[in-house]
């Protein structure tokens, strides 16, 4: 029999170039995590309901190589002229005021924009599913619950099949991808390197992962391609999951708090959600089209102002719709004598507050389990 085994030269020939040290240096960033690891001695399963999610993330488990047909080609054109993108409709507007750095661009340059405003926000979400990977990896460390490291085990693993979605979709069918924006890496950084196990819980399952969910559900609204469509549905069965995961576990936990630890997390909430505007902006996509935010923001406000349009409207309302009742379920609006629901209030948020909770309804969002079900296929339950 012939030696199957490759030569020396055929190995040297196929194996890609090894990453200098400056070269891995620039790829990577060291984060400090003060949190401390927490071996458990103790594997009574005692949380039914845990228990019950951990065993709907295994069987709704799904394979980014054979469920999604990456054979399907992408049109980034056409794409972006399919979709009703609010941004980019108050950006034709702000091209025409007087003054503006894009007065002089075609219809070419017009869906050049959508296309770049569609790789940037494909590559907040490709940066966001890692942080969530890492967030979860980190909960598998610290929480002090079994159930609860069994069920962040199974979110590690979504986590990383989203990153890998997210990073081929990017690659194969659109381009090359934005950096990670300057608000969602504070966000992500300041969640790995709290010493709190819950607060990296509340912040990933809670505000990211429903700010997820709504991005998500915006995008899916808005596309006909029908490889992202199913993506997006398979990743949003995942997302609804890992919130219900987060009221889940946090609800039990918060009933034990003092009233003072219990004031942090609801300062955590207010800064999270009213303190910081800035959320996904991407000054990268106007560099690529030849001039700076700074320059286009003033007229992109004048078009806002004059289509009486709200660029981020639907995802913001679709973020609080989710966030403000998972909120309530955790008791976080009315300790401290509401000092959370008055400031929301304020803020207009309150109206939310009864919509659906995602610890109750996240089965709904299961379109791994419906396609299954129409297949005939097991659903995993």
């Amino acid at each position: 029999m012939p030696d199957a085994t490759p030569s020396v030269s055929e190995t040297t020939e196929a194996a890609p170039p090894v990453a200098g040290r400056q070269d891995m240096e620039a790829a990577v960033q060291v984060i400090h995590d003060n949190a401390d690891r927490l071996f458990l001695w103790d594997y009574e399963r005692d949380r039914g309901q845990l228990v019950t999610l951990y065993n709907k993330a295994m069987g709704s488990q799904w394979n980014s190589v054979t469920d999604l047909d990456w054979s399907i080609d992408v049109d980034p054109e056409r794409l972006v002229a399919e979709q009703d993108s609010p941004l980019l409709a108050v950006a034709r507007v702000a091209g025409t005021l007087p003054g503006s750095p894009m007065a002089a661009w075609t219809d070419k340059e017009y869906t050049q924009l959508g296309i770049e405003m569609f790789k940037a926000n494909l590559s907040q979400f490709m940066h966001g599913e890692q942080g969530a990977m890492m967030t979860a990896a980190k909960i598998v460390e610290t929480v002090p619950w079994i159930d609860a490291k069994y069920y962040a085990s199974t979110q590690t693993m979504d986590e990383a099949r989203h990153t890998e979605v997210f990073a081929k979709y990017l690659r194969a069918k659109l381009g090359d991808a934005y950096p990670m924006s300057p608000f969602l890496k504070e966000q992500i950084w300041s969640l790995l390197e709290d010493p709190r196990w819950d607060i990296a819980y509340l912040g990933m399952q809670i505000v990211i992962e429903s700010l997820a969910l709504a991005a998500f559900g915006d995008m899916l609204r808005r596309t006909k391609e029908p490889l992202l469509t199913k993506l997006l549905r398979y990743v949003m069965s995942d997302e609804a999951r890992h919130v219900a995961f987060g009221v889940l576990t946090l609800s039990e936990f918060y009933r034990d708090l003092s009233e003072a630890e219990l004031k942090e997390r609801q300062e955590f909430l207010v800064d999270a959600t009213l303190n910081s505007r800035a959320r996904a902006t991407t000054p990268e996509v106007w560099e690529r089209m030849g001039t700076t935010a700074e320059e286009v923001y003033p007229f992109i406000v004048q078009a806002a102002q004059k289509t009486k349009l709200n660029p981020i409207g639907g995802f913001a309302r679709g973020f609080f719709a989710k966030l403000v009742p998972n909120v309530r379920k955790l008791g976080l609006l009315d300790a401290n004598n509401g000092y959370l629901r008055e400031r929301w209030g304020a803020a207009g948020l309150l109206e939310f507050e009864f919509a659906d909770d995602t610890g109750s309804d996240y089965a709904s969002y299961d379109a791994v389990a419906q396609d299954r079900e129409a297949a005939g296929a097991p659903t995993g339950e």
